[in-house]
């Protein structure tokens, strides 16, 4: 029965592949099996196509690194998704004392999934630690406004950034997460990715890199966490890279969740019985990153003339309209518009033109175009849109997709030439948390642009709502106008659930594990 299952899943993913239409739809609801199987297990089954490369949350930025963060461990803060106010996670009071420093009142009783007990040996040593640049943290700019952090008694800690920070609230109710220390300590990030520790509602039973992640419902979980008790018992999480066979695999009943899923297969998904298909806007943005560096592999792109003409090739309305689905959105700067500080004020707008696009290769002197690479690590319909555009005045783009990792390392060693890139901010509702990350002079930063970085910097550190919001405005139109990379759009997201599921998604793109039940 399992070899027969397996083939006709295989089956459903080349017909999938192929996009047969009503034959599909015939196939998938013929195979598929009963959907109470997994809620019987009381087991969650979720397929994800990208592997974290390591689950400690601050050596990894891969979104489903992100989900495990904040379903294994806490923060001191929680920002509430749906009114945005920040509540008291593992702290129970906190206060403002100047522009530098919060003041927190921590909880007592919390345990950590081996038993360690939470306190501010755990707030000093975790945030001390990741947030010191020879630790190599790989979300380093996520803890970089950190100064010091002082103990002041067993439950009570200060944390001091290095100059104002409007956002600190913001970064410690998402990203920055607590370790126990003395287990920190002794295996490092290595150790914590071998066997995670966290202290939030699911814990991990089992981690088998690249292959599979197995949660468990944590018994003990603090009761007054503004985070629900978990209700399913357990969480298996398999990566599958290829998106057909994800869909093969919830169709037949042995996943309960995936999440990406194209438009159009989505839509098709619609009219099958077994699951349900549930879309919603979120705060990713989409761009073409352009790189400028010297020892590039494009030095074409050094040529403002060239970077406006790639800007002008791409039709960015109809690919949202066509490909990207509702949900989507034009964007004209790099930031996602919810995010506080984010503008598209004074930005330049690069409106569809191919015959302004050849002229000003032309003017270039690329009158017959020129080729070069492009990296991707998602959306691959998305990428064949933008290189069938580029093609049609006389850009040849090849295309390599890899893991976002991959792509990441080769962006940063300066061996990329155009990237199409999607960015969630870590769950940060702040611009601090997008735009320099990619030209405020941090590794993937491939423009390198002063003026751009003075102003990011401005916004990043002045407390005045006003201010802030013009010092970003100045950077990101000064980005738009040098073309140094092109906005395209802010991505929505399909999620296909089991019927028996109970799910709702959030603009963060975080499935709650512990916010969800079966029917």
């Amino acid at each position: 029965m399992k070899l027969m299952m397996n083939g006709l899943r295989n089956s459903i993913g080349r017909k999938l592949a192929l996009g047969t239409g009503t034959a599909v739809l015939a196939a998938l609801m013929a195979v598929s099996a009963p959907a109470s199987a997994n809620k019987k297990a009381d087991t969650l089954r979720m397929a994800y196509d990208q592997a974290p490369e390591n689950v400690d949350p601050y050596f990894n930025n891969v979104r489903i690194g992100v989900i495990l963060g904040a379903n294994v461990w806490d923060t001191l803060l929680f920002r509430d998704p749906v009114s945005g106010e920040y509540k008291g996670q593992l702290a129970k009071a906190f206060r403002q004392i100047d522009d530098r420093t919060i003041e927190f009142d921590l909880r007592e009783g919390v345990k950590f999934h081996n038993g360690e007990e939470f306190d501010a040996d755990s707030v000093v040593y975790t945030l001390t630690f990741v947030s010191d640049p020879k630790n190599n943290a790989t979300t380093q700019a996520n803890v970089a406004w950190i100064d010091r952090v002082e103990k002041l008694d067993k439950y009570k800690v200060r944390i001091i950034s290095k100059q104002p920070f409007p956002a600190a609230k913001e970064y410690l109710s998402t990203t920055a997460v607590m370790h126990p220390p003395k287990y920190y300590k002794e295996v490092g990030p290595a150790g914590m990715n071998a066997k995670p520790v966290g202290s939030g509602p699911y814990k991990f039973v089992e981690h088998i890199p690249g292959k599979s992640i197995t949660l468990e419902r944590n018994p003990d979980y603090f009761k007054d966490s503004p985070k629900a008790q978990p209700k399913i018992g357990k969480v298996v999480i398999r990566i599958i890279p290829d998106r057909q066979t994800q869909l093969a695999e919830i169709m037949s009943g042995g996943q309960d969740l995936i999440m990406s899923v194209a438009n159009d297969q989505a839509e098709k998904l619609k009219s099958v019985p077994s699951v349900s298909v549930i879309s919603a806007p979120t705060m990713r943005m989409v761009f073409l990153q352009m790189n400028v560096l010297e020892g590039g592999p494009a030095p074409e792109l050094k040529d403002i003339r060239v970077r406006r003409a790639i800007a002008h090739a791409i039709d960015r309305d109809s690919i949202v309209k066509n490909i990207v689905g509702p949900g989507g959105e034009v964007l004209n700067a790099i930031c996602s518009p919810s995010q506080t500080g984010c503008t598209q004020d004074g930005a330049t707008v690069y409106a569809y033109d191919p015959a302004l696009s050849r002229k000003l290769l032309a003017e270039a002197g690329f009158p017959n175009g020129f080729a070069l690479d492009i990296v991707a690590y998602r959306e691959r319909n998305q990428t064949e849109a933008i290189i069938s555009y580029l093609q049609a005045v006389g850009i040849k783009a090849k295309l390599t997709t890899m893991q976002y990792a991959a792509m990441r390392e080769m962006v940063r060693a300066n061996k990329s030439s155009l990237s199409h890139q999607t960015w969630a901010s870590n769950l940060v509702n702040d611009a601090s948390a997008s735009t320099p990350v990619y030209f405020g002079f941090s590794a993937d930063d491939i423009t390198r642009d002063p003026a751009v970085r003075d102003a990011l910097k401005i916004g990043d550190t002045t407390m005045d709502p006003t201010a802030r919001k013009a010092a970003y405005q100045k950077a990101l139109a000064r980005i738009t106008e040098q073309a140094w990379a092109i906005p395209l759009w802010l991505l929505p997201v399909n999620y296909v659930t089991s019927k028996e599921l109970v799910f709702k998604p959030y603009p963060d793109e975080l499935p709650r594990f512990w916010d969800m039940s079966w029917k």
